[in-house]
């Protein structure tokens, strides 16, 4: 009897690990990042973002960040933003990686301009209201939410599949622009949980300039940012604290124009880039300098660059603009402004790399990274009511007065 019940408690202990593994299972997800300063140009309906956002590859989330897709002028900071730019960028990235033969830009303008009035307001339903609707079942990609703060505009795309597994959006905004609270600069943070793991993009733009001292402004934008960006709270459950700040979240990716330069003068980097030496040059970036000295993102990771600057350009052209400008006010002295950095254990940045449109005096960047992802159905039905759903207006931009 006594060997009867050891085996009994033996084979029921073995179940409960072997139920716990079952439900506690990780799995990887492709998460491709682009980080562009469009320069306050709206896109024609011809620009091509296909090769950009390597629609060929295979990759669960997509998001895109944006800098200046309005120009950063006294109406769009203080009034009112203009909110079309966005809608069409939507649009354009909609059709890039759907690839969606019978939708045209003009089309899906319309469509992300247009409240879809007939999305479910069931109120026990555990998914977010997504744009993804039944009537688009052709799409591979839904838009799970996007945000505009004046040029500042981000945006997450997630596999169709994968939806039903996301939770937990929430939005922070932080301005540090003019008077060090409007928001022609900072950052818009979106929080995700995908299965239980909780994941956070952080797109922004930070301080800009090349004096010398111009970095502690950039080095002062970081630490607000990660001091004051707070996501509300939406779940009430004890299962697990849904995290509040950047830094809570397990996986964090930071991205966007963070405007750190290079420290030498413009005859300096001219000449190293002549000899295409990136090397010494990257030697003397600003972002590195700051990160190893341990003033500016302590204990996040960047991918090494094997690629030019990406600031600034002439329009429409593969030269910088310092060689075809006489004035050295108006000169600048090419540099990696546009950057991609990430925090957390359980990623693996797989690519690093930029495009080459001449779209902006900016070169876009992208990276594409493997993240794991903790699954666990019972944590998804404990924590996902509808208090994790976000609006539906929310994830269209949407026209509102700064006040």
């Amino acid at each position: 009897m006594f060997r009867s019940s050891g085996r009994v408690a033996a084979i029921s202990s073995f179940s409960v690990v072997f139920i716990d593994l079952i439900f506690s299972l990780s799995a990887s997800c492709s998460i491709f990042v682009a980080t562009w300063n469009v320069g306050g140009k709206p896109p024609g309906d011809d620009l091509d973002l296909e090769s950009f956002l390597q629609v060929e590859g295979s990759h669960d989330i997509y998001v895109v960040g944006f800098q200046e897709i309005v120009p950063l002028n006294a109406g769009n900071v203080l009034v009112i933003e203009d909110n079309e730019p966005a809608a069409k960028w939507l649009a354009l990235i909609s059709q890039a990686i759907n690839k969606p033969g019978k939708y045209s830009p003009t089309r899906q303008l319309r469509e992300f301009m247009t409240r879809d009035e007939s999305s479910s307001s069931d109120e026990d339903s555990a998914t977010p209201q997504f744009a993804c609707s039944e009537a688009k079942s052709n799409m591979n990609y839904c838009l799970v939410a996007s945000k505009q703060m004046v040029g500042i505009f981000l945006s997450v795309w997630v596999r169709r599949e994968l939806v039903q597994h996301v939770g937990h959006l929430r939005v922070a905004t932080i301005g540090r622009g003019i008077m060090g609270c409007l928001g022609n600069k900072g950052c818009i943070a979106m929080s995700m949980s995908l299965h239980r793991t909780s994941f956070c993009f952080v797109c922004s733009h930070l301080a800009s300039g090349e004096k010398e001292g111009d970095e502690l402004k950039r080095n002062s934008d970081v630490a607000e940012i990660l001091k004051s960006a707070q996501f509300p709270r939406i779940c009430k459950s004890p299962c697990r604290r849904i995290p509040e700040r950047i830094l809570d979240h397990d996986r964090v990716i930071w991205f966007g124009d963070l405007n750190y330069r290079v420290a030498l003068s413009y005859q300096e980097t001219r000449s190293l880039l002549r000899n295409n030496d990136w090397n010494s040059l990257l030697e003397r970036d600003q972002l590195k300098i700051e990160r190893e000295a341990g003033r500016v993102f302590n204990g996040w990771k960047e991918g090494k660059i094997t690629f030019a600057p990406t600031y600034k350009y002439s329009q429409n052209s593969d030269i910088y603009a310092g060689e075809t400008v006489k004035s050295k006010k108006k000169r600048r002295t090419p540099a990696w402004c546009d950057r991609i950095l990430w925090h957390g254990n359980g990623m693996e940045q797989l690519q690093y790399l930029r495009g080459e449109s001449k779209f902006s005096d900016h070169r876009p960047v992208c990276a594409v990274f493997a993240a794991q992802a903790e699954m666990n159905n019972r944590y998804r039905k404990a924590c996902l009511g509808a208090d994790s759903r976000i609006p539906s207006d929310e994830l269209i931009p949407q026209r509102h007065s700064f006040y």
